[in-house]
């Protein structure tokens, strides 16, 4: 697997960011809510679980909600379809809750604060703008387009 081999030539800790909409649920465009009802990407999410039982890989969610409720639909999602992601490393952000800001915009303010502790930050979006933007926020992230977890 194309990942997990790239994730084994990082010689340290990795703490590596998923996003869920694109990435490990099937992406409706305009869909702001029902995010509990989204299709599941099996062959992504199972990839994933593997990769999570890597030692020296540590796996959060970074993933941005509309609405205050997508909060507690997303993290139901997670419960059935990716319960390997330990619900402390579910770091869901709601735009309602931030002034609407932009995703991009509020995964780069989380990012730009999170506390690497030595650690290579790995981060896998299916979103170009978003990717875009965290590179301009910091100079030591790896960025991976959702098509790393594609064989």
């Amino acid at each position: 697997m194309y990942l997990k081999e790239y994730l084994e030539k990082i010689n340290k800790d990795i703490k590596l960011y998923v996003d869920m909409d694109g990435v490990i649920a099937d992406y409706i465009l305009g869909a702001a809510s029902g995010f509990d009802k989204k299709r599941p990407l099996y062959s992504s999410i199972a990839k994933l679980e593997e990769i999570s039982k890597m030692e020296n890989v540590e796996m959060f969610i970074l993933s941005v909600t509309r609405m205050d409720e997508g909060l507690e639909q997303k993290n139901y999602w997670l419960d059935k379809y990716a319960p390997f992601f330990k619900k402390e490393n579910r770091n869901i952000l709601s735009r309602e809750s931030n002034d609407f800001k932009s995703s991009s915009s509020l995964k780069a303010d989380f990012i730009r604060n999170v506390n690497h502790d030595n650690s290579a930050i790995v981060i896998i979006d299916d979103d170009p703008v978003i990717l875009r933007t965290l590179k301009e926020t910091r100079d030591d992230l790896i960025l991976l387009k959702d098509t790393a977890l594609v064989d």
